[in-house]
């Protein structure tokens, strides 16, 4: 392949790649703005992300996930557990063990309120789009996707 071919392939590339993440950007802002109101920490955030992806945690866990010493992991906990956001359940299994479980509340809002922060920018964008432009768009997320190799 010719070096200026090869060259106009990786301008294209960084082009595409800076627009998608101008585009994450753009979907997420939403729901980037709900999450800064709740004011975590950057600490808080990952520790509640690691919980609502495994289902819960002993505390040993998410020390070991988010790298932490224990007592770091204890405070962080402790404070989440003051807003509401997490609790401490005995297992059914081992009294001896505590899990470290999101609130109800919490989840509710990741399965109810999150997906339309992400969605909704979306659709509203493309009802804003004309008949065209909306095909365009399909199309063209269709095409990147299956030219990477995801169909």
């Amino acid at each position: 392949m010719a070096r200026a071919q090869t060259e106009n392939f990786v301008d294209m590339a960084q082009q595409i790649e800076r627009d998608l993440h101008v585009i994450r950007d753009l979907i997420r802002r939403p729901l980037n703005a709900e999450f800064a109101r709740g004011n975590l920490t950057g600490p808080q955030k990952a520790a509640m992300r690691a919980l609502v992806c495994s289902g819960g945690m002993s505390l040993k866990e998410l020390s070991g996930h988010l790298g932490l010493a224990h007592s770091t992991v204890s405070g962080i906990v402790d404070r989440l557990e003051k807003r509401g956001l997490v609790e401490r359940r005995q297992s059914d299994e081992d009294r001896r063990v505590t899990r470290i479980v999101v609130t109800r509340a919490v989840q509710k809002f990741v399965q109810e309120t999150m997906p339309k922060l992400l969605v909704h920018p979306l659709a509203q964008t493309l009802a804003r789009a004309t008949p065209r432009d909306r095909k365009a768009i399909v199309e063209g997320v269709g095409a990147l996707r299956r030219v990477l190799g995801d169909e």
